[in-house]
């Protein structure tokens, strides 16, 4: 889960950061994949929206979860994953694909590759993973009660105790920076909190959407000398492309902070989320359960409740801001 190759990411360049999303999901030497087994094997097919570490953790702790529940990848379990590459068309496209191909299950992996499946899947039940808010994205009309073919795990982040986190770092901040994607209901149902939260914090939000991952460094340059820090929600547009966010608060002494742990490895300052590899754990126990014969409406939409404090002091010192010692001290993790 944790990726030594991205560390220290204010030295990277913005455009390698977003390389990845610019070929389409034939190209990437890691989509389509397809691990066969014997004929009366289960058949699970993956769809995930982007490639970057935390929905890669949920991935990993998923096939993880299966194999220590006896489904071997390649032995006892047929295994296809497909990327989406950051575009919804293309989650709409893999989905078409794998519910011709009529596995037993389909996991779909954050918000979009999520409403696709549902949207596409009629008699194939879907478990979601990494999904903010599952009832506003119309994948289920409740949590208690989430339908006959769709259940799956949220990741809704401690929005409150983002801020208050942002706060005790950097005290005299007042306005606050958001990147998201607006196409992407998981995040505007975060920047919605983000907003509603904002103010028992002091703090005014100031918005800068995006499209594509290309346009994540404009968006972020967008916010020099408006704001006094970003916050970067787990927004997977804006997550895939987190360098050029890093960038630009290094260079302009702009602290960032994040949603999602993985994130703070990668040159956030601090923030505080779940270890996705145990959503993705959490979230192969469900899958299990259907294989076995379990009905999706008989799951409950299943939320996290662990939660973990990220610092990065070296992120911290590039950005001109220093993490108070006693914050250092209860960190569940510190990268240098």
């Amino acid at each position: 889960m944790l990726l030594s190759h991205l560390r220290q990411p204010w030295l990277l360049s913005a455009i390698a950061a977003t390389t990845l999303l610019s070929c389409g999901p034939t190209e990437s030497a890691n989509d389509g994949t397809t691990t066969g087994a014997s004929a009366d094997a289960p058949f699970v097919a993956v769809t995930q929206i982007v490639e970057h570490p935390a929905l890669d953790a949920v991935r990993d702790g998923i096939k993880d979860e299966l194999a220590e529940a006896g489904y071997a990848e390649g032995e006892s379990l047929t295994w296809v994953w497909e990327s989406a590459q950051g575009q919804p068309a293309t989650a709409t496209q893999i989905a078409q694909k794998f519910v011709g191909e009529a596995p037993d299950l389909i996991v779909a992996i954050a918000t979009p590759s999520a409403q696709a499946a549902v949207a596409t899947s009629d008699d194939i039940p879907v478990v979601f993973s990494a999904v903010t808010d599952p009832v506003g994205a119309e994948l289920v009309s409740s949590l208690e009660s989430p339908g006959e073919l769709v259940t799956g795990v949220s990741d809704l982040s401690p929005i409150d105790q983002h801020l208050a986190l942002i706060k005790e770092i950097a005290p005299e901040t007042a306005t606050i920076g958001v990147v998201y994607n607006a196409g992407e209901a998981n995040s505007v149902s975060l920047v919605d909190l983000i907003k509603a939260e904002a103010p028992g914090q002091d703090l005014t939000v100031v918005e800068a959407t995006v499209a594509s991952s290309a346009d994540v460094v404009t968006a972020a340059e967008s916010l020099v000398g408006k704001v006094d820090a970003i916050y970067v929600p787990t927004d997977n547009t804006v997550v895939s492309a987190l360098e050029s966010v890093l960038m630009v608060g290094a260079e302009n002494q702009i602290p960032v902070f994040a949603g999602d742990t993985d994130s703070v490895e990668r040159g956030a300052i601090a923030g505080i989320s779940f270890d996705y590899y145990d959503v993705g754990r959490q979230t192969g126990d469900v899958v299990v359960r259907i294989l076995e014969g379990a009905q999706p409406s008989s799951i409950p939409v299943e939320t996290v409740e662990t939660l973990q404090l990220a610092v990065n002091p070296a992120a911290a010192a590039a950005m001109g801001v220093e993490i108070p010692a006693a914050l250092q001290s209860r960190a569940d993790m510190v990268f240098e």
